[in-house]
């Protein structure tokens, strides 16, 4: 009996041996297995690549720590397993978590201090807690850092009218993996590469483009190039953004960029297919825009693409003033949807468009995709909506059709693609056209004519102005790439899609795949948890215990049946 009753003993100081030690293991090692079905706690493929090759030290600080309501607790938490994933993949990514609203007045607001002067704003944020509405100050960064290098990452998406705060917060853990993986790889570049914009062809004045560019900066070396100057567009440009050209290339020129294409280079086409003045319209009642002939449209056709000259006409739409009466010796304005302003939603599941704002664009033409010579793929970025219409030139613009209001049946077409993105080995325009003097000549000149690109991408889009910043008329200063002087009202999206096209152009790592991933909101029945929720709570308390009572019950009774005699 004695004995019996020893090895039962042994047993369970064994049991109880292994259940501290696991426990105790279990500190240490962190792990999970991701149930969900489009995988959102796994990490992409590239983004996997990217950090396993790390081979020195970066250095992470998340400032957020403390106690936060359950919304900016998931981002917070999701941030630092975010971290964690990225330390089990490479021992050379270190951070450490810490908290600016610690300590006493002094030390927060030195600390404060220091971190605006960093580009480190505090943010203010409504959060329902569960009973109430709170609001909370955090620093919602991430700064990622190698020696004097630093990329500072902010983990909260701007909120964007009738979105809520829950919304907010999902999409800011979705596009975790993509900031992160993003700033390393800004870090790990071993120079900054170069986007050029074409210039010489009365394209956007450099003061339109100075908020895109200074945005730019931050990563790269932008500078503008006049195709005339050059002998050729040399291989350390890594982007041509063809930049709303008003009056033609010449074939010399055409034949600099299709070379430049055909030895990989990558291109973003911003075109202006009719030339819209909507002063000209006050002015003179009505417009018959003006047909733009820029040289490209032999070069895009070949390529895989075609702009075509007409006017893209949306339900979907931003306002313009218009003057309705007089007060006295005052004008008195109201604001009225104008369909070639259009705003243009994303359907796309593609990164570079997912989960952005509605883009404001401006006199938009339709986009035809053409069969090449060549396999390319042709992926559909933007289009307009399901009540919309084209207008070909000419077409006579005027306000009068403000008048009355528009009918949903009138706009009989949808889905028209503004924005078009084409991948794989492109035919040179210039094939079988290169004479034996001239390709003597390039020989000379140390230059050879390609006629088959190698893979490469480039992206077509039917409006340059939704990338234009305008100049505050009283202050002379440019506005926010997207503000729209109209709407008075600044759409984010406009900013988001020209900074992808580029960033998917130049990124060979395809890191932007990570934006795909979603964090899809499953409201609870808030009626049904009130009525409901006092069951629930009980459930949730006694359950445990009934198991573990029954468990004792049925170990003892087993206990007493097996060394009882």
């Amino acid at each position: 009996m004695a004995a019996q009753k020893d090895i039962f003993s042994n047993k369970f100081i064994w049991l109880l041996a292994i259940l501290i030690l696991v426990n105790v293991l279990s500190s240490y090692v962190n792990g999970y297995i991701d149930l969900t079905g489009d995988k959102r706690f796994t990490l992409t493929g590239p983004t996997k690549n990217l950090v396993a090759q790390v081979d020195e030290v970066i250095y992470a600080k998340l400032y957020m720590d403390g106690d936060f309501p359950a919304g900016l607790d998931q981002l917070r938490q999701s941030a630092v397993d975010m971290l964690r994933d990225y330390k089990k993949i490479n021992n050379n990514i270190v951070f450490e978590v810490e908290d600016p609203t610690a300590g006493s007045s002094d030390q927060i607001n030195e600390r404060y201090q220091q971190l605006t002067k960093e580009g480190l704003a505090p943010t203010s944020l409504k959060v329902f807690d569960g009973k109430e509405y709170v609001q909370k100050v955090i620093f919602p960064y991430v700064s990622f850092q190698i020696g004097q290098r630093k990329v500072v990452v902010n983990l909260l998406e701007p909120q964007q009218a009738g979105q809520d705060e829950q919304e907010i917060l999902a999409n800011s853990v979705s596009l975790l993996e993509y900031k992160f993986s993003n700033a390393i790889q800004k870090l790990l570049l071993e120079r900054k590469m170069n986007i050029v914009f074409s210039a010489g062809q009365d394209e956007l004045p450099a003061q339109n483009t100075i908020m895109l560019e200074r945005e730019l900066r931050r990563f790269y070396n932008t500078g503008r190039i006049v195709l005339d100057s050059v002998v050729k567009l040399d291989a350390e440009i890594d982007l041509l953004i063809v930049n709303a050209p008003k009056s033609p290339f010449s074939q010399q020129n055409q034949f600099k960029i299709d070379q430049y294409l055909m030895n990989g280079g990558k291109i973003l086409w911003l075109i202006e297919k009719l030339q819209v003045d909507l002063d000209s319209i006050n002015k003179y009642e009505f417009y018959i825009p003006k047909d733009v002939i820029s040289g490209t449209e032999d070069l895009l056709f070949r390529y895989g693409a075609r702009v075509m000259p007409n006017l893209i006409m949306d339900l979907e739409c931003s306002q313009i003033p218009q003057i309705i009466g007089m007060s006295g010796d005052k004008p008195q304005t109201a604001m009225f949807p104008w369909p070639y302003h259009p705003l243009i939603a994303a359907k796309s599941e593609h990164p570079i468009v997912k989960n952005i704002d509605r883009v404001s664009m401006f006199y938009p033409a339709q986009i035809d995709t053409v069969k090449t010579a060549t396999p390319i793929t042709k992926t559909i970025l933007l289009t307009s909506s399901d009540y919309s219409k084209v207008q070909f030139n000419p077409v006579r613009l005027t306000f009068e059709i403000l008048k009355t209001p528009f009918q949903p049946e009138f706009f009989d077409q949808k889905n028209i693609p503004v924005a078009v993105l084409l991948e794989g080995e492109f035919e040179s325009l210039f094939k079988n056209r290169v004479s034996a003097e001239f390709a003597e000549s390039l020989k000379n000149s140390k230059m050879q004519f390609v006629e088959k690109s190698t893979p490469t991408k480039q992206i077509v889009v039917s409006d340059a102005d939704f990338a234009k910043n305008l100049i505050n008329p009283r202050t002379g200063d440019p506005e926010q790439l997207g503000f729209n002087k109209w709407d008075i009202k600044y759409y984010k999206g406009n900013n988001d899609f020209i900074l992808n096209c580029i960033e998917y152009l130049l990124d060979e790592n395809q890191i932007l795949t990570a934006r795909s991933k979603e964090l899809k909101l499953r409201p609870l029945d808030t009626v049904k948890v009130d009525q409901e929720k006092t069951f629930w709570q009980v459930l949730n308390v006694l359950t445990p215990l009934v198991l573990l009572a029954a468990f004792g019950l049925i170990f003892n009774y087993i206990r007493r049946k097996k060394y009882i005699i």
